[in-house]
């Protein structure tokens, strides 16, 4: 079947992370598909130099302020009109599956002229708190719900998000729950020398807690940071490994130099994502100490495709995922202290640890491959079964 794939994201990151994983499964089930692109933002495009020129474009847009921003988005709809109708003309395809963006109408008005099923997979939404400030709030839910009501079929991350698309638009296209997955190929405890890896980064001999991801507020690696300090000479042998970039990192710097812990908090900044199984591979455990109500954090799966369980808030989306004390555990959200705590006691229970790891993978193995989003997709796009 020939499917095309639209996005209006930059295509980086985590993102980009998901339109590949997506992409690939669907040709792995023996499926042609075209992923159509905001200009110089081809996820499949190689990083590097040449692939960040290419994504610039796509860069100085989201760099544009409040309603002029929005403006841009609600005049792309034109592009949208040209570039889809050109693809389908070109490709002739069966299925269109779009990465819903905000204002985002004529892909679906396109798909519904040509009779041609078009499922869109909610990440965004005028509903939700968004870093980047709304402005044109009702205009943007205006839009959305028209979309909602009138595409082929919804893929949402989370049923918290399906839920409160349903309390503000009433009755939507069939749509099913569909979090985020793992590339269990690369992803894969077995394809790491753990212990090389661990004596690469002095970590020999240690219990290791780490973290993948973004340093802003909405993450609470700050907070974290800052709750724990002062008591990690309650487990001696614990170290953290807290991976990645951002506004906060600086001051988390600053406060682990300060108290002379930069020897038990190793904080090694942004690496590619392609690095990354290496780093969860050092690490016994892993903390995500803060996340919001309708994510589905991708960090989450490929810890635990890595047999490593998380310590995590018990927002919905994520309760969706772990079982509490046989996947992972669960904190109450919002409560720093309760994290940190969990954390602590986890440290020297080595069987917990690594029994809910296992249980993790198998998990991940089981459910949580990028395979089972894209047949769920499909059987919404042409059975109608969703809810």
């Amino acid at each position: 079947m020939k499917i095309l794939y639209h996005h209006r994201t930059r295509g980086r990151d985590v993102e980009g992370v998901h339109i590949r994983g997506i992409v690939n499964a669907l040709r792995e089930l023996g499926h042609e598909v075209k992923v159509l692109s905001f200009p110089g933002a081809d996820p499949e495009q190689p990083r590097g130099h040449d692939a960040a020129v290419r994504g610039s474009a796509a860069t100085a847009v989201t760099r544009l302020p409040g309603v002029l921003f929005e403006f841009f988005e609600m005049a792309y709809n034109l592009v949208t009109v040209f570039r889809i109708g050109a693809a389908i003309r070109r490709q002739r395809p069966q299925l269109i599956y779009e990465r819903y963006s905000l204002f985002l109408w004529a892909t679906v008005w396109m798909a519904r002229r040509r009779g041609i099923p078009i499922v869109l997979e909610i990440n965004d939404s005028a509903l939700v708190e968004r870093v980047r400030p709304l402005r044109l709030k009702a205009l943007a839910r205006r839009v959305e719900g028209w979309c909602f009501q009138r595409c082929t079929g919804l893929v949402f991350i989370s049923g918290h998000f399906r839920q409160q698309a349903k309390d503000a638009y009433g009755t939507l296209s069939p749509c099913v729950v569909s979090p985020n997955a793992a590339d269990v190929e690369v992803f894969d405890p077995g394809r790491h020398d753990r212990a090389r890896l661990r004596s690469a980064h002095a970590l020999e001999g240690r219990v290791v807690c780490g973290f993948v991801g973004s340093f802003a507020h909405w993450h609470g690696v700050d907070s974290f940071v800052e709750a724990i300090v002062g008591r990690l000479a309650e487990q001696p042998q614990l170290s953290l490994l807290l991976v990645g970039d951002g506004r906060t990192l600086a001051a988390v710097r600053e406060r682990v130099a300060g108290c002379g812990m930069s020897d038990r908090i190793l904080l090694p900044g942004r690496v590619d994502h392609d690095a990354i199984p290496h780093w969860i591979a050092c690490m016994d455990y892993a903390v995500l100490p803060d996340s919001n109500h309708y994510g589905s954090p991708m960090k989450l799966f490929e810890f635990m495709a890595m047999g490593v369980a998380v310590v995590a808030p018990d927002y919905g989306p994520v309760a969706e995922v772990i079982a509490d004390g046989r996947t992972g555990w669960l904190f109450p959200h919002k409560d720093m202290a309760a994290c940190v705590q969990r954390v602590l006691d986890l440290a020297p229970r080595t069987q917990e640890r690594a029994r809910a790891g296992a249980d993790a993978r198998a998990y991940i193995l089981r459910e949580r491959r990028w395979r089972n989003n894209a047949e769920q997709l499909l059987a919404l796009a042409f059975n109608q079964t969703g809810s």
